[in-house]
């Protein structure tokens, strides 16, 4: 029983050490694809993150926003520091919970549409087709979709701070009995700009991680419509664990260190 835990427990490094190294290779060979990548089809791709991504980030971040000033306006209040209510809820925005919770909203949703979307053309051999006739799929498929989800996520994370700012002002001026100009004031005495800043160098990363796993995960998917559903989930599931992992990496160097 020992003998096969640590078979399989090696299997899985070994597995793991080898998925690395075909993401590192697609990431290389996506970045020297950029120049070639079609215009017309990154213009699509971004309308698709960005236009049709708004409604869900919209009810997911006001509500995150809401809840906070929930937890935090009424203590705030009794201790005397109503002056700071805006200002945590803007920095806490910027700095995490808009990056992460709009990477995590696009992950579940743009990064599993590209796996399932680029793992039908695996298993139809459509990805097969466009190699005969001489057209990269990494610069075909991988490219566009690797830059509209860089560009447009650090502009998604923008209008996140903007609706979880409100949010937080529509439950402190009602709930806690904060005046609109104490809470906007408190804003621009405590956030940053770099504070925004920060937020959206983390959502170009998150967006590059989102991409790239979904295509990588849609190029290797098995054979059938099982092997496509399981492309597509494993792809949300590993963007999301990069997405908390890497973070706590940007945070440091962003924030802590910066700081």
């Amino acid at each position: 029983m020992f003998k096969s835990m640590v078979e399989q427990l090696g299997e899985f490094v070994i597995e793991a050490c080898a998925s690395t190294g075909r993401i590192m290779q697609l990431f290389t060979a996506t970045v020297k694809s950029i120049p070639k990548a079609s215009g017309r089809e990154i213009i699509r791709q971004m309308a698709k993150l960005g236009a049709d991504s708004l409604p869900i980030v919209t009810m997911t971040i006001m509500c995150t926003g809401m809840v906070l000033a929930v937890q935090t306006a009424k203590e705030f209040v009794r201790f005397g520091a109503a002056n700071s209510v805006g200002g945590i809820v803007a920095i806490a925005m910027g700095r995490e919970l808009a990056p992460i919770l709009t990477g995590v909203v696009v992950a579940g949703r743009i990064g599993a549409a590209i796996a399932a979307e680029i793992g039908t053309m695996k298993v139809t051999e459509q990805i097969d087709a466009l190699r005969v006739m001489a057209t990269s799929p990494i610069s075909y498929l991988v490219a566009p979709r690797f830059i509209a989800i860089a560009l447009m996520l650090p502009v998604l994370i923008v209008y996140s701070n903007v609706v979880g700012s409100i949010g937080g002002w529509l439950v402190a001026t009602n709930y806690a009995d904060i005046s609109s100009y104490v809470y906007i004031e408190s804003i621009k005495t405590f956030a940053e700009p770099w504070d925004m800043i920060g937020g959206m160098i983390k959502g170009i990363f998150f967006g590059g991680i989102i991409a790239i796993i979904g295509c990588h995960k849609g190029l290797n998917a098995k054979q059938g419509a099982e092997g496509v559903g399981l492309a597509t989930t494993a792809s949300v599931v590993l963007s999301i664990i990069l997405i908390f992992a890497s973070n706590y990496f940007l945070s440091v160097i962003l924030f802590v260190q910066g700081g």
